[in-house]
């Protein structure tokens, strides 16, 4: 019998292979920050989506339905955070160069963050509830703008300060993978928002409308409370009251005055743009034009979500690997366009099946979008400019988001008024007209996201000796993507 050493056994190192196969984001964890923290870190960022549901989807359809409120109100409010989201950079300034005693740069802005986002969920059952009687029309307007005012306030600040947090935790390597992570989990905040209250408020009352949100609020504090837990190192000296901080107008004006980064801007707002136009239209589309069942055409959010999520998936896996970020937006906006393409081949052919693939792409377009341009501008950011940068990227990206979906609206309908005739008999084609012409208006988009783009692809950030490639040619859109 021998007594000979058994060789060690392989098996750890296959479990750990496979578990970062299955886990695609467990890599984005460091020493200094491991997974467990970085995963109660990107906690905000549920609570983020379960905010931007309740305002953009579930609430819409209450006021509309249950409560009886005009459309036209409605689009106002869900439209009223817009009114924050362009402040993002000063919001993101404002956490680089705070002043404090206690030495703390974003936990003071997350906390304001959830404080505001928690008080606009705690009145907003109350404003709503105004609706249901002409009395008091003009005060449950004014109280609901109010309220979604608070909440879209908070979730724009949390965010901005939240994703700075995570540039200042993460080490540079890293960072790609954790913001793919956050943005994952964004996403699972929504789909799991969206399920959850839309379940609860299938049976409509005054109370249980009262009961859901104020029940968001308070998960809102929880769950931001657990993500902010001993995350930020005190620092005293970078938080001292009677230090030097640079003026905003003068750090904007020289970040803008880089024509990288104004272009990296253009080619953000035009391609949020391109890919937020058609939100409030692809639903209506897939009844309106192919006869979808209500069943059916819910089904499509829940294939975008699952698109984002896979593209939100991808791009981690490609920036763990060196990927440029800016490629991969570029991949993005090529998907996004075959996907819109798509969907306006599905009307002629009466095609669900290219509507559903469609909106898969759409998705998948738009999470390779979002990462790629995210993580360019975290490159951007220097250790006391992450707010800024990062809150550029917010601002510009949001603001265009919400353009876009009401331009696409407007001109939806104004298309449609014109091209409909009177005959209640008119051709699905005809139906069709205002939806199509806002797809095409979203590819054009979408290609000129693609023009603004590519040069800044393969360029170096500091060297303008390096801004031609091997053949001494500037990197132009011939080139993009390879």
């Amino acid at each position: 019998m021998s007594n000979s050493p058994r060789p060690p056994s392989k098996a750890p190192a296959n479990w750990t292979e496979f578990a970062m196969a299955m886990l695609p984001f467990a890599d984005a964890a460091s020493t200094d920050l491991p997974l467990g923290r970085l995963l109660r870190l990107a906690l905000f960022q549920f609570s983020v989506g379960m905010a931007m549901v309740l305002l953009n989807g579930t609430l819409n359809r209450v006021m509309i339905v249950e409560l009886g409120t005009p459309a036209w109100i409605v689009a106002l409010l869900i439209a009223v955070p817009l009114l924050v989201a362009p402040f993002r950079a000063l919001i993101g300034h404002k956490s680089d160069t705070h002043r404090s005693m206690l030495g703390w740069r974003r936990v003071p802005y997350i906390w304001m963050g959830s404080m505001l986002q928690f008080g606009g969920l705690a009145i907003m059952p109350f404003a709503l509830l105004l609706f249901r009687t002409p009395e008091t029309f003009n005060l449950a307007v004014a109280s609901a703008a109010g309220s979604f005012l608070l909440t879209g306030a908070g979730f724009h600040i949390t965010q901005t300060a939240g994703l700075a947090l995570a540039t200042d935790l993460a080490p540079e390597e890293k960072r790609p993978r954790a913001v793919a992570l956050l943005y994952v989990m964004l996403l699972i905040g929504m789909m799991f928002s969206a399920f959850v209250i839309g379940g609860l408020l299938i049976e409509f009352t005054g109370t249980r409308l009262v009961q859901v949100i104020q029940g968001a609020a308070v998960l809102t504090m929880a769950l931001n409370l657990v993500a902010l837990w001993k995350q930020e190192a005190r620092d005293t000296a970078a938080t001292a009251p009677d230090r030097d901080t640079p003026d905003f107008r003068e750090l904007w004006t020289a970040f803008v005055r880089d024509g990288r980064n104004a272009r990296l801007l253009t080619a953000i707002g035009i391609g949020a743009a391109g890919f937020a136009m058609q939100d409030a239209l692809l639903e209506p589309y897939g009844g309106e034009v192919l006869g979808l069942s209500v069943g059916a055409t819910t089904g499509l959010t829940g294939a975008w979500a699952f698109g984002a999520l896979l593209g939100f998936m991808w791009s981690g896996r490609m920036l763990g690997r060196n990927g440029d970020p800016l490629r991969i937006a570029g991949l993005g906006l090529v998907i996004g366009i075959a996907a819109f393409l798509a969907i306006l081949f599905a009307a002629p052919f009466h095609s669900p099946v290219l509507l559903f693939a469609g909106s898969i792409a759409i998705g998948l377009g738009l999470g390779l979008f979002s990462v790629g341009t995210l993580i360019e501008a975290m490159n951007l950011a220097k250790s006391g400019t992450a707010g800024l940068a990062l809150g550029a990227w917010g601002a510009v990206q949001a603001t265009c988001a919400g353009g876009g979906i009401a331009l696409g609206g407007a001109l939806r309908d104004i298309v449609s008024a014109i091209a409909m005739s009177g005959d209640q008999t008119a051709a699905t084609a005809t139906r069709a007209t205002g939806y199509t012409t806002v797809y095409i208006i979203e590819i054009l988009l979408l290609l000129a996201g693609l023009a603004a783009i590519g040069p800044l692809v393969g360029r170096a950030r500091t060297s303008p000796s390096n801004l031609r490639d091997a053949a001494g040619q500037p990197f132009g859109l011939r080139e993009f993507p390879t």
